[in-house]
């Protein structure tokens, strides 16, 4: 058994709340840093201490601390430290700590789209038709040129966000220009790929892997757009539910098969090994299961269902994945259903206030309200971001999850707050 692990968990959201909630169930955990944290995580147990002396994207300082803290543990929450290589900074500096995560060339799988797209075209890995243009005039030259519907993605990290599905031709060409022009999502956009616009159900799945081994939890699904009926613009996701009920066994043996077991073994074959957890986002379609998008950590708010339906040692597993010994590690789960509804600020994903006071209540039993965007200030819990709280509930039928988790809804009140009220809906109604 490993000694007892100190960890620096890197991340401010939802996800990192429910990571540390999940770590300290294990007999493993003496202690977990979050960098830099927020209300929840800053109230969770007082084996739990949120770190604000240094900044999540200060790499030196990170390794500094977590030296003079005898941390022996580094798992990064987010996207953006793992793209810009924080588990390459620590493997240098500091390489007695073990790190949950890929490197900073294995993060390249979701830091540019059009690398992660040319991967999976010379894996044969089944994914949409695309092309990719780093020169605008192309861009809008190839879009003239075809008649079948679209989907423009910024290349690089744009939040989620960076994912335009026109209804015509004219609003793709907007998308075009306010991302390689108008520069919307900074320098996200000045790569673009622009893919057939896929049609069926979506699903995520979450899959730790040593770089050789797969193991996947439960499937998920989100909810992405702001508005009841998918209506409105894409957010970083208003809530999932787990798991979904479009992806019978057979399924999922297949994508194991043809999809996540090459993903794994071709990054292993170009040199780029991936450890961690990969979320690979798919489509159901009429011509089989093909791959939108992989991300290289835990999705938001995916994390919260699947981690409430996950038995077992987490910190277990993560070790594993790190050690290269997943193969001996097992990752059991609940034959339960999990559901997370996102409650947001007012005016999310647009401009939205910050600092407005926040009150919880109680919340019944097989629910958990997971922070993101709260803060403590002098004592009183705030909201701090869009997406500001979750509340997830286990139970044994969609249904059931579903009426707690909005049950849980219930408990938190703040000024504007808004939630999606069909969250599993889809599911629910078929």
């Amino acid at each position: 058994m490993a000694s007892q692990l100190r960890v620096l968990l890197v991340g401010n959201g939802g996800r990192e709340h429910a990571i540390a909630w999940k770590l300290l169930q294990s007999p493993l955990i003496e202690h977990i840093y979050v960098c830099p944290g927020n209300g929840g995580t800053a109230t969770i147990s007082p084996k739990v201490t949120n770190v604000s002396s240094v900044k999540d994207t200060d790499f030196p300082g990170l390794v500094a601390f977590a030296q003079e803290k005898h941390v022996n543990f580094l798992i990064p929450g987010p996207e953006a430290p793992l793209v810009a290589g924080i588990v390459d900074h620590f493997a240098q500096h500091a390489a007695h700590i073990k790190a949950f995560g890929p490197s900073q060339a294995a993060a390249v799988m979701e830091g540019s789209k059009t690398f992660s797209k040319d991967f999976m075209k010379r894996h044969n890995i089944p994914t949409a038709a695309y092309e990719n243009f780093s020169s605008y005039d192309a861009a809008t030259k190839y879009l003239d040129s075809i008649s079948h519907d679209v989907v423009i993605k910024a290349s690089g990290l744009a939040a989620g966000k960076g994912v335009i599905i026109p209804q015509s031709k004219e609003e793709a060409h907007a998308a075009l220009k306010d991302m390689m022009l108008s520069k919307e999502f900074g320098a996200a956009g000045d790569e673009v790929v622009i893919e057939e616009l896929l049609t069926g159900d979506e699903l995520s799945i979450l899959t730790f892997s040593d770089g050789h081994a797969i193991k996947s939890l439960p499937p998920a699904q989100d909810h992405k757009r702001i508005f009841d009926g998918d209506q409105g613009p894409n957010t970083g996701g208003m809530g999932t539910y787990a798991p979904t009920r479009i992806a019978p066994p057979e399924l999922l043996a297949r994508v194991d098969r043809d999809i996540l077991q090459p993903t794994v073994d071709g990054m292993r074959a170009e040199g780029f090994t991936f450890k961690g957890v990969l979320f690979t986002g798919l489509m159901l379609t009429p011509q089989g299961v093909k791959v939108l998008e992989y991300n290289v950590r835990f999705g938001d708010p995916e994390t919260q269902s699947l981690l409430c339906l996950m038995e077992g040692d987490l910190a277990e597993v993560m070790l594993a994945c790190a050690d290269g010994r997943l193969a001996d590690v097992n990752v059991n789960v609940s034959s339960r259903s999990a559901a997370t509804v996102v409650v947001a600020a007012g005016g999310y994903p647009g401009s939205y206030p910050k600092g407005t006071p926040m009150h919880l209540d109680a919340v019944p039993e097989d629910t958990v309200l997971f922070h993101a965007g709260t803060a403590v200030v002098d004592g009183r819990l705030v909201t701090a971001g869009g997406r500001v709280i979750a509340s997830t509930a286990t139970a044994a039928t969609l249904e059931d999850a579903v009426a707690k988790a909005y049950k849980g809804v219930e408990s938190i009140r703040f000024e504007g707050m808004q939630f999606r009220k069909d969250i599993a809906g889809r599911a629910l109604n078929k």
